[in-house]
């Protein structure tokens, strides 16, 4: 690597965004793969909803061209006929600033996704700090709210308690803290609750979230831009910041999105339904490589 170059790794999630990791969503398809593809599928009937491969490449490929836009080097994740969920990129592994951590997924149809996230870690030669292995881990559960505090969750149909505790002490042992705190399974993962906007500002779900959790929150000083439950239910928490007030949402997150612009930000919301009815958002579709120092 060019020593010019800042090493691999973040230390917050809302610093301007260098370097991202994405898949290639070449074999996508629906199937049962949690409780919000669930839905849709046994809704459809009544929604009329149906799954378009050409839709779903199309939106991954506006989404991919806002990156690049915004002057962000897009990085992929091998396709795989068989590992047809990968493009998930959030969840095979989570960004640290001591290198990736490799997880160790649930779901039967992405326990293999470990594959081609450690390929493609080693063929770039960036470190692999650490592999869970005490039950399930996944990257949704990894938010890193600011440098030296990761707040980690576990739903138990994804991420186990297991998991998150032993990754936790991985954390505490590096000098950062980290607190674990159960979630609702139906949003899977904790970056459907919450995700880092700016120094000291989350976007949040508190009427998903235990009372004990927002008030911690609140106590550590983060103030927070509240979804709706409804929203978020459909992913509406889950959008990327860029930095420098710019923010990667999604269309169908409208009432956020209102609020963002009214806050000053740069709002990019692009049409994502193939996967958020799929059971991911722009966050679940990405792990953030390299972002600049926090300030």
């Amino acid at each position: 690597m060019d020593s010019r170059v800042r090493p691999w790794g973040i230390d917050n999630d809302y610093s301007p965004l260098r370097d991202v990791l994405l898949g290639r969503p070449d074999h996508y398809r629906w199937v049962d793969a949690g409780p919000i593809l669930r839905r849709t599928l046994q809704n459809r009937e009544h929604t009329g909803v149906a799954f378009d491969l050409g839709s779903a490449l199309a939106q991954h490929a506006e989404m991919v061209s806002i990156y690049e836009d915004n002057g962000v080097i897009c990085h992929y994740l091998d396709a795989d006929e068989m590992l047809h969920r990968n493009f998930f990129a959030r969840d095979s592994s989570a960004m640290t600033p001591w290198g990736a951590l490799i997880c160790h997924m649930q779901l039967k149809c992405r326990r293999a996704d470990y594959v081609t996230a450690i390929r493609f870690y080693q063929d770039n030669d960036i470190p692999i700090w650490r592999h869970a292995t005490a039950g399930h881990f996944e990257g949704g559960d990894f938010v890193i709210l600011e440098p030296g505090l990761v707040l980690i969750g576990y739903c138990g149909e994804r991420s186990e308690q297991e998991g998150a505790e032993q990754v936790a002490a991985w954390v505490r042992q590096e000098g950062w803290e980290a607190q674990v705190a159960p979630i609702s399974r139906e949003f899977v993962h904790m970056d459907g609750l919450v995700v880092p906007l700016a120094p000291k500002l989350l976007v949040a779900c508190p009427d998903a979230m235990e009372d004990w959790l927002v008030a911690w929150l609140r106590d550590r000083g983060f103030g927070l831009v509240e979804v709706e439950y409804a929203e978020a239910k459909n992913l509406g928490v889950n959008l990327v910041s860029l930095g420098n007030d710019r923010v990667l949402s999604m269309e169908s997150s409208k009432g956020l999105n209102s609020k963002l612009r009214a806050l000053g930000f740069e709002v990019f919301d692009p049409d994502m339904s193939m996967f958020t009815l799929g059971g991911g958002g722009v966050h679940c579709l990405c792990q953030a490589l390299r972002r600049d120092p926090a300030g």
